[in-house]
């Protein structure tokens, strides 16, 4: 009964700080400009996309218009030229973002990752270790 207890104590305890991390990352999406906040959920939707799907990487950065830009229309945001970074090194990335219309949520995200970009061009497109 004890081990029952603590578990549902330290799941409660769990549960309450990932609802303040959604919440804080929340509050400051709502302090940018709705069109970084465009980019910034998509940018967060390719990395969990990504590291969800593709088990062989691990991103932890991405810029939807690292290589060329966007094309948006409405509440969609497309992309060839997106870049993400996984332990260490970058990747290409295609991209179509659609978020709710207060750009706080992504609706619909679907992706293809590329080739890894040669660390030689990195500088190029502001990339960085």
């Amino acid at each position: 009964m004890k081990t029952l207890s603590l578990a549902l104590m330290l799941l409660a305890v769990a549960t309450v700080s990932v609802k303040a991390q959604e919440t804080r990352f929340e509050q400051s999406l709502r302090l940018l400009d709705p069109d970084t906040r465009f980019d910034q959920v998509c940018d967060v939707a390719a990395m969990n996309a990504i590291r969800r799907d593709a088990k062989q990487f691990r991103p932890d950065r991405a810029v939807s218009s690292a290589m060329s830009n966007t094309r948006t229309s409405g509440n969609t945001m497309e992309g060839t030229g997106g870049a993400f970074r996984s332990k260490g090194e970058w990747y290409q990335f295609s991209f179509t973002c659609t978020v709710s219309p207060d750009r706080m949520k992504v609706v619909s995200f679907t992706y293809k990752t590329g080739e890894a970009i040669p660390e030689s061009k990195w500088a190029n497109f502001g990339l960085f270790r």
